[in-house]
């Protein structure tokens, strides 16, 4: 059973249709990189699949069932919404942390927050909040962060507060896992120790979709490549099919500009 199926997922932002009948789908471990050019629809798919944006239409499912149904006219409630969007964890471009919370406050805040909702929280509070908190550091040892755990974002890297946001994206155990560039924001000499949680993590077997341009890296650690162009996939195959020996002029293009740089 695929963990993920996104089939004809479409969107327009006014008369501007960004996506124009995506579809793809994936296996539980496996790490799939999406690349091309700014523009052609990725951080609006990303966007798309964790309901930080409604499709228009399309549907997704999660381990065989039918998440969203674009076709459906009754709309998802915003429960409905949530409750979705716990299949995934997302990483965004900026860190996107809270200033006044320190990094271990970061990462434990959205499970507390669950957790309270849980019809056995007042009874088992202390336990519940211990076992959140030992997770937490867990995941930011897990990231190289076990020192940090007490620093706020001011006083972290810009590569630290980075991987805080991953160890937070890991916090509610999701289903998959999505990075929008998440180098995009660094230094060059902090985008390696990013790159090496990522690599950790696909050596791991957690099911990732990673939007970037370091096609080194996407070469190295993924099982797929998709490439994107004006709103649709033009290739899907193994990282040699599509980066070594690519099907469409558009493909081929891109490629020979980025050995061009």
């Amino acid at each position: 059973m695929k963990i993920l199926e996104i089939k004809d997922l479409r969107k327009s932002f006014g008369k501007t249709e960004v996506l124009k009948g995506v579809s793809f789908s994936m296996e539980e471990g496996e790490v799939l990189s999406i690349i091309g050019s700014s523009g052609s629809g990725k951080t609006t798919l990303l966007r798309s699949i964790n309901f930080l944006e409604e499709a228009d239409c399309g549907k997704i499912y999660v381990e065989g069932n039918c998440i969203y149904d674009g076709s459906s006219a009754k709309k998802l409630t915003a429960a409905q919404v949530r409750e979705n969007q716990l299949n995934f964890g997302l990483v965004f471009q900026s860190f996107n942390l809270f200033p006044q919370y320190t990094a271990l406050e970061n990462v434990t805040l959205a499970p507390l927050l669950l957790a309270k909702e849980r019809s056995d929280y007042k009874a088992n509070k202390k336990a519940i909040i211990e076992e959140i908190e030992n997770n937490a550091k867990a995941l930011l040892e897990r990231v190289g962060l076990a020192d940090r755990m007490d620093n706020y974002p001011c006083q972290l890297s810009g590569g630290q507060q980075q991987r805080v946001s991953i160890a937070r994206a890991l916090a509610l155990n999701p289903k998959v896992l999505f990075f929008d560039e998440p180098t995009s924001a660094l230094d060059p000499e902090l985008t390696g120790e990013i790159l090496r949680v990522i690599r950790d993590l696909a050596q791991k077997k957690v099911t990732m979709v990673i939007v970037t341009h370091e096609i080194d890296f996407a070469r190295n650690v993924s099982d797929r490549i998709i490439f994107m162009a004006d709103g649709v996939v033009l290739e899907d195959g193994t990282p040699a099919d599509v980066l070594d020996n690519p099907k469409h002029e558009k493909t081929k293009a891109f490629l020979r500009k980025l050995n061009d740089k």
